[in-house]
């Protein structure tokens, strides 16, 4: 009768253990999109002080892609050129970068987040792609410590 009573406790115990590390898996991977989605915020709008608060200090961005000869191009930017560069851009010209699928993996401190995405200039197609993210959690704030991207015209509407 003990042996039951304590294999029950146990199960409960662990089952409480359980539900509270899931939901707390479940609030990171909110939290993480929550960040991403400011990101874009920030950068449809233009405003660098939004996309500077979801970033780290020395945030790295890359990209790569395929040249026309099919060989790939592999490049780094340096955040201050970024943010100017989307600054910059005049009220006439109109672009999204349409996120399309979000998959998001968190364990303890990091996260990565694989978001599918089309980028649309003057309301025509450009190119599609993957934004793979890489976060970390400082004190209760996830910030994106590094952004690489995939860039292509091929692929881009298929499930």
């Amino acid at each position: 009768m003990k042996c039951s009573i304590l294999f029950f406790v146990f199960l409960l115990l662990f089952g409480k253990a359980n539900a509270q590390e899931s939901d707390s898996l479940e609030l990171d991977k909110k939290a993480v999109r929550t960040v991403i989605e400011t990101f874009f915020e920030g950068f449809h709008k233009q405003d660098s002080t939004i996309i500077k608060s979801t970033v780290a200090e020395n945030v790295i961005l890359q990209t790569t892609s395929r040249n026309q000869d099919g060989k790939t191009q592999f490049r780094s930017s340096e955040f201050s050129k970024f943010l100017a560069s989307i600054c910059s851009i005049p009220d006439s010209i109109k672009f999204k970068e349409k996120l399309t699928s979000f998959s998001i993996q968190v364990d303890r401190t990091m996260a990565n987040a694989w978001v599918g995405y089309e980028f649309w200039l003057r309301e025509e197609f450009s190119h599609c792609g993957i934004n793979s993210f890489q976060l970390i959690n400082f004190e209760g704030d996830w910030k994106i410590v590094y952004l690489i991207d995939t860039r292509g015209k091929s692929g881009c509407f298929e499930e």
